[in-house]
């Protein structure tokens, strides 16, 4: 029997990983076919509804966001007519992003747009959350809307929210905007980081109030001013890494109304734009999300290994052992990825590019998860754009 299994090893390892992707897979469809989609606004701007003057302020936080922060603004702009409030927060940036606003404001002379030039971080704030805190005590309207600079609102889509915000209970309302990528990095990562949070987070459940799910999509966050301040703010979560996702967790625990819609073509957003801002970005958060749990970390690898390399690694040796039977096992493995990529195309806008490298994505992210668990509890290079995550014991970055 002991002979039987150290033969054989190779063929249930590959049953086990067929058996583990169809299981996302249809999990998958479930949670997406679940999930609430953002109202474009009737095309006729007859049937339009407006935002009021005074009842809606953007705040975008930023920190060297040279490359991002002039297309973002302009975005949000063209996105709509309405008299909003516009406030980015430059969180003192070490390169041109000031400049670049300032320039941006005298081209533009909008009077829907103001500048803040952020002030020295008190101990115990991380960067984000002290300029998104700056921002709301600058605003004031019943309603903010927290954006990433990484973000391009498209028309109707500011409209679309207030609506949506206008018809649900006070609360918080995050909004997922489809994920574009360009470099190879990106696409050997993106794809399976969007199915395992699809899969993580079953937005169904989330809205759900009967439920203690809770998460939220940071690059956009639309809060009624009410709940946002009785929960404290972004003060409350001043030292979280993952802000969004405590912020999310505060607003449930208090009883608050909590949604999660994606976007669909009304938003998008490139988080990363070369492979080192990804490894940067991905490696700070995610063994937070994993609530710092070793055993999780661990599931974590071995189940993307499983379920990207295997069936690659089972087609190849099936073929050059003749092994009809294990290579059969990969193929269809490798049959399971196509579905839940063409899932991701469906519903998510992302496109079935680098398929074929799947295996050396799932290399990737399992060497992320890795080194976002040595980063986190050691500290070392625990950073975003350069900027250390780590607070000493005085509170102090």
């Amino acid at each position: 029997m002991v002979e039987m299994l150290v033969l054989h090893w190779p063929f249930f390892v590959a049953v086990l990983s067929l058996m583990l992707l169809v299981g996302i897979n249809l999990r998958l469809g479930f949670c997406l076919a679940r999930s609430p989609k953002l109202v474009p606004p009737d095309p006729d701007p007859s049937m339009a509804r407006p935002i009021p003057a005074d009842t809606l302020t953007v705040i975008l936080p930023a920190y060297n966001e040279a490359e991002n922060i002039q297309p973002c603004i302009r975005a949000i702009l063209a996105s709509t007519q309405d008299p909003i409030h516009v406030i980015v927060v430059d969180d003192q940036s070490q390169d041109a992003t000031w400049t670049l606003l300032q320039e941006l404001a005298q081209e533009l002379q909008d009077p829907r747009l103001h500048l803040v030039a952020g002030q020295d971080r008190p101990p115990g704030w991380l960067g984000k959350t002290w300029a998104c805190h700056q921002g709301s005590q600058k605003a004031t309207t019943p309603y903010l809307l927290f954006v990433d600079c990484d973000v391009r609102l498209q028309p109707g889509s500011l409209g679309a929210m207030f609506a949506l915000a206008q018809a649900s209970p006070p609360g918080l309302i995050s909004v997922g905007p489809q994920v574009q990528c360009g470099c190879l990095a990106e696409w050997l990562v993106q794809p399976l980081m969007m199915a395992i949070l699809a899969v993580g987070y079953d937005l169904a459940a989330v809205n759900d109030p009967q439920r203690q799910n809770a998460f939220a999509f940071g690059p956009i966050m639309f809060f009624h001013r009410q709940a946002y301040q009785a929960i404290g703010g972004h003060a409350a979560v001043r030292d979280q890494v993952v802000e969004d996702v405590a912020l999310a967790g505060l607003i449930k625990g208090a009883g608050w109304s909590l949604k999660q819609v994606l976007a669909g073509s009304l938003a998008q957003v490139r988080m990363y734009t070369s492979g080192s801002q990804l490894w940067e970005g991905w490696s700070k958060n995610w063994f937070l999300g994993l609530h710092k749990r070793l055993e999780l970390a661990l599931g974590a690898v071995f189940g993307i290994l499983l379920v990207t390399v295997i069936p690659w690694a089972s087609l190849v040796v099936g073929g050059l052992l003749r092994d009809p039977w294990l290579a059969s096992l990969g193929g269809l493995g490798i049959a399971v990825q196509v579905g839940i990529r063409w899932q991701l195309q469906t519903w998510a806008g992302l496109p079935m590019r680098y398929l074929w490298l799947t295996w050396l994505g799932g290399l990737v992210t399992a060497s992320i998860i890795v080194a976002s668990v040595y980063k986190t509890l050691t500290g070392r290079g625990w950073t975003w754009r350069g900027r250390s995550l780590r607070l000493d014991q005085s509170g102090s970055p």
